[in-house]
């Protein structure tokens, strides 16, 4: 079979971000198939722009990439002309591509999802529908979309793409409750959950060496690693940076991009605060240093109830290291780590909170030693990314 799938946002292997997309891809092409990605040459990430081309290939997986107009960063009007530009010039470029089989949409944003279905629509093959994040809902609940009107339109196009999609892919156990409350069939719905490869990260790799390849030489480490946006939620880390100023062994390590990374670096540094660090963005086949130089890590995003049915990836990476978390995120990527007995809730938005529980796993680093192993362990046993990919790849198959 040949896999078509439009994804604006896709990562390469030596980009910074998720990889479930070329690793499923992988799998698939392990399995005997054909995997063709149209993705955009803006970094969603940073911005930057690189030029349109067909020739990146991972493993078998061909990349093409295709014009996005460079606005994605400087508000959300511009974003939309930015996703809208990539509508029509994927829409050209999958059409070009020859013996598809099935066309897969990837969504937030909804627009390449629109672009996959009528590709699909008017080749006459299987449209799979795959829903990372809840959109337009996110945005909704952040504040970004208000007006009242693009509300509907776009809970509207939300419902289309529902209603047209041959299955529809989710990786959060709370977006199947979405998908059946919205009037989806329970059939129509897989669940791929997040996850990892467990054999990309070693939970006893040298932690001295890790530090040294990094340029850090003290203090017990606690890493964020992910996008730094408004939806992450970064300034309550500066505000609990600032109530760990007693603790000068204590360093909050910040790797990563996005557009509030400029604003929270300028903050820390007009706050004088030293145990704050920034490493910029890394890509994942850097991760493994990273999180090995880490004692614990950090996920947080906004307190927003639309948050509470994420399956974060970066958590699932942490776990696979050995690490403990500190979770300032409720909900189902909760129930996960408390499950594992691999880290330490704390309410979204309370850098108090935040503070003390990084101090808690400060003051006895064996039980966040003990967490970490748990949180291994449990990965290994439920979100293996292999066996996801083996249940992608038998959910294409059976688009036939």
């Amino acid at each position: 079979m040949h896999i078509l799938l439009i994804h604006q946002a896709f990562v390469a292997p030596s980009e910074a971000g998720g990889t479930r997309h070329i690793e499923l891809a992988r799998h698939a092409v392990a399995a005997g198939h054909q995997v063709t990605i149209v993705a955009s040459t803006l970094n969603y990430l940073t911005g930057e722009h690189r030029q349109a081309s067909d020739a990146e290939v991972y493993d078998g997986v061909r990349v093409h990439r295709v014009y996005a107009y460079p606005s994605l960063h400087r508000s959300f009007i511009w974003r939309v002309v930015t996703f809208l530009s990539f509508m029509c010039s994927s829409v050209i470029a999958a059409l070009r591509m020859r013996d598809v089989d099935v066309v897969m949409g990837t969504t937030p944003p909804l627009f390449q999802a629109c672009s996959a279905w009528l590709v699909a629509a008017v080749r006459r093959r299987p449209f799979l529908l795959e829903v990372r994040d809840l959109w337009p809902e996110f945005a909704i609940g952040m504040g970004v979309l208000t007006n009242p009107v693009l509300i509907r339109v776009a809970r509207a196009l939300e419902h289309f793409l529902y209603r047209r999609a041959t299955r529809i892919l989710v990786n959060s156990p709370a977006y199947v409750t979405y998908l059946e409350q919205h009037g989806v069939p329970p059939a129509k719905i897989a669940f791929i959950p997040n996850g990892v490869d467990p054999a990309m990260f070693d939970p006893e790799a040298s932690q001295a060496g890790a530090r040294a390849a990094l340029g850090i030489d003290r203090g017990y480490v606690v890493t964020y690693a992910g996008a730094m946006g408004q939806a992450n939620d970064l300034g309550v880390v500066i505000d609990a940076a600032a109530r760990l100023r007693d603790r000068p062994g204590v360093i909050l390590l910040m790797v990563g991009d996005g557009k509030e990374r400029a604003g929270l670096e300028r903050r820390a540094t007009a706050e004088g605060l030293d145990n704050v660090r920034f490493l910029g963005a890394r890509p994942k086949h850097e991760m493994p240093l990273v999180l090995a130089a880490s004692d614990a890590c950090l996920a947080i995003l906004q307190d927003i109830p639309e948050f509470r049915t994420t399956y974060p990836n970066k958590v699932f990476d942490y776990m696979a290291a050995g690490r403990p978390t500190v979770l300032a995120i409720d909900g189902v990527i909760r129930e996960v780590i408390d499950e594992a007995g691999g880290g330490l809730f704390v309410a979204p938005g309370d850098a108090a909170a935040l503070a003390a529980a990084i101090r808690t796993l400060a003051d006895d680093p064996d039980e966040g030693r003990r967490m970490g192993r748990r949180a291994r362990a449990h990965v290994e046993q439920r979100f293996d990314r292999r066996a996801h990919a083996a249940a992608f790849v038998r959910l294409v198959e059976s688009l036939r």
